[in-house]
C-alpha cells in the first residue's frame, strides 16, 4: 500500500505544478521517479515518455505507464488519478476566478508574463529527454537537426519522425 500512496501523492503534487501543460513537469517527474525513488533508469523513463507520446490521448499518459511499471494496475490507477484529479479541480476553481476578473488590468500583464515561463519549462523538459537518450554524438546531432527544422520551418512533425526512423534503420546517428 505504501507504493500506491506514494504514486498518488507524487503525481498529485506534480499535477498542481504542471503550469503551462504537462510537459513542464517532466524534469521534476524524471528526477523523482529515477533519482529519488529509483523506480527506473533515465533511459526507461525516456522510453515510457516516447511510448506515451506515440499513443493517442493526453500527453500525460506517461504517468499511467510509470504507475503500471512501478506497481501494476493499482499503480497505473493511482498515478492516473494523481496526475489528473488535483489539477482538474484547481483548474475549475481558477477558471471561475479568471472569468470573474475578466476586465482586471493585471490579467493581461499576467498572461504576457506567463508565456516565457511556460516556454522555458517546456524547453527544460525537451533538454532533459534529449540528454536521457542521446548517448552518442550522432544521436545528439540528429536531435539538434530535428529541433532546428521543427523550430525554423512549418514541416509536419510526422516527416521528422519518419526521417528519424529511417536514419535509425540505416544505422546513422547511433
Amino acid at each position: 500500500m505504501g507504493t500506491l500512496l506514494t504514486l498518488l501523492l507524487l503525481f498529485g503534487e506534480l499535477s498542481l505544478l504542471a503550469f503551462g501543460g504537462g510537459n513542464t513537469i517532466l524534469p521534476e517527474m524524471q528526477r523523482r521517479v529515477v533519482e529519488v525513488h529509483g523506480w527506473m533508469s533515465a533511459g526507461e523513463f525516456a522510453a515510457l515518455f516516447a511510448l506515451a507520446q506515440a499513443a493517442p490521448g493526453p500527453n500525460m499518459m506517461v504517468c499511467t505507464l510509470i504507475g503500471w511499471r512501478v506497481a501494476g494496475l493499482g499503480g497505473a490507477l493511482m498515478a492516473t488519478a494523481g496526475i489528473f484529479l488535483p489539477g482538474a479541480v484547481l483548474t475549475g476553481i481558477a477558471t471561475g476566478l479568471w472569468e470573474r476578473f475578466r476586465a482586471a488590468p493585471w490579467r493581461r500583464a499576467l498572461q504576457r508574463g506567463l508565456v516565457p515561463v511556460t516556454v522555458g519549462l517546456v524547453a527544460a523538459s525537451a533538454l532533459l529527454i534529449a540528454a536521457s537518450v542521446d548517448s552518442a554524438p550522432g544521436l545528439a546531432a540528429v536531435t539538434l537537426a530535428v529541433a532546428a527544422v521543427a523550430t525554423l520551418t512549418r514541416l509536419h512533425p510526422l516527416w521528422l519522425l519518419g526521417t528519424g526512423a529511417l536514419l535509425g534503420l540505416a544505422g546513422i546517428g547511433g
